[in-house]
C-alpha cells in the first residue's frame, strides 16, 4: 500500500487539467469540435508514431496490440448489445466505446512510469497501442453507426489516419529507420499537447453544455464494462497463462491490467462531440469514471500490481 499516495499525488495534476478545461468552454468560448478535430487528425496519429518508430518489435510484440485489439473488440459487443436491451438508442453505440478503451495515454503513461520505471513503461505503451487502434478502426466505425450508415461510417473510419501512421511507423521501424534528431524536440512538444487537451476536453465538454447529469443506467453499464469487466478478463488471461503454457512475461500481464483499470477514455469525448452523439451524457460519465479512478486506481495497483 506503500505506492497509494504516491500515485495520488502523481493523478492530482490531471485533474487540473479537467477543471482547466471547464474554464475555457465555460468562459472563454473554446470550442470542443475544434480541439477534437485536432486530437483526432494531428495529435493522436502524431503521438502514436512517435511512439512505435522507436518501440523494441518483434513478432510478439507485435501480438500484444492485435490481442488487445481483440479483447477491446469482445467486450465492445457484449455491451452494445447489452446497451440496445438497457437503453434502446443510439447511446449504447458510444457505451460500446466508452466500455472496451480507456484513458490509457494521458492517465496510463504516468502512472506506468511511476509503478514500472522507464522500461516497464514501453511495454505498457506497446500494449496500450491496441486500444489505440481499436478506438480509430472499429470503436469508431460502431460509434458512427449510432448516426450514420454503414457506408458513410467506413468512409469515415477510412478518413482517420492513426492506423496509417502506426503502419508507417512500423514499417520503418523494422528498416531501422527512426526519426532525425533535430526532429525530436517536435514529436516530444506533440505528445505534451495530446496529454494536455486530452483531458482539458473532458472538462470542455461538460462546460460547454452546461452540466454533466445523465441516464444512471448509461453511467452504471459503463462503469461495469470499464472497472469490473476488463479487469476481470486480464486477470482470467493471466492466471491461465501462469497455471499452463506461460506465453508471456509477468512484466506484461502488469502492463496489461494496469491498462485495464484506467477510466474511461477521454477521446470518448472527442468522437461524442463529432458524431453529436450524446457528447453531455459521455462528457458527464467519463468525468464520473476519472474521478473514481483517483481512489480506484492506486487501490487496485497496490493490491495486485
Amino acid at each position: 500500500m506503500d505506492t497509494v499516495f504516491p500515485l495520488l499525488l502523481k493523478m492530482l495534476p490531471l485533474y487540473a487539467t479537467v477543471a482547466l478545461g471547464w474554464v475555457a468552454a465555460r468562459y472563454l468560448d473554446v470550442s470542443g469540435r475544434n480541439i477534437a478535430n485536432l486530437m483526432l487528425y494531428i495529435l493522436t496519429p502524431s503521438v502514436i508514431f512517435g511512439g512505435v518508430i522507436i518501440a523494441p518489435l518483434s513478432a510478439g510484440v507485435l501480438m500484444l496490440p492485435l490481442l488487445v485489439w481483440l479483447a477491446c473488440a469482445v467486450i465492445g459487443q457484449i455491451f452494445l448489445r447489452t446497451g440496445h436491451r438497457w437503453l434502446g438508442d443510439e447511446r449504447a453505440n458510444i457505451l460500446s466505446l466508452a466500455t472496451c478503451t480507456g484513458n490509457t495515454g494521458y492517465f496510463g503513461i504516468p502512472v506506468a512510469l511511476l509503478l514500472f520505471g522507464q522500461e516497464g513503461m514501453s511495454i505498457y505503451i506497446i500494449c496500450m497501442l491496441g486500444t489505440t487502434l481499436y478506438e480509430n478502426s472499429l470503436g469508431f466505425y460502431i460509434a458512427a453507426r449510432g448516426r450514420f450508415p454503414a457506408r458513410e461510417c467506413f468512409q469515415r473510419v477510412l478518413r482517420l489516419p492513426s492506423v496509417y501512421a502506426f503502419l508507417v511507423a512500423a514499417a520503418l521501424n523494422l528498416m531501422e529507420l527512426g526519426i532525425p534528431g533535430f526532429m525530436q524536440p517536435l514529436f516530444d512538444n506533440l505528445r505534451g499537447a495530446y496529454s494536455v487537451l486530452g483531458m482539458m476536453i473532458i472538462g470542455m465538454g461538460i462546460g460547454s453544455i452546461g452540466g454533466w447529469i445523465g441516464d444512471r443506467r448509461f453511467t452504471a453499464l459503463a462503469f461495469t464494462g470499464k472497472f469490473l469487466a476488463w479487469p476481470a478478463l486480464v486477470a482470467f488471461a493471466w492466471a491461465i497463462d501462469t497455471a499452463g503454457p506461460g506465453i508471456y512475461d509477468p512484466q506484461i500481464y502488469r502492463s496489461l491490467f494496469l491498462m485495464s483499470i484506467m477510466p474511461i477514455a477521454a477521446n470518448t469525448v472527442v468522437f461524442a462531440t463529432l458524431l453529436e452523439l450524446h457528447p453531455r451524457q459521455t462528457a458527464g460519465t467519463t468525468l464520473l469514471s476519472t474521478m473514481f479512478a483517483l481512489v480506484y486506481i492506486p487501490i487496485m495497483a497496490a493490491l495486485v500490481l
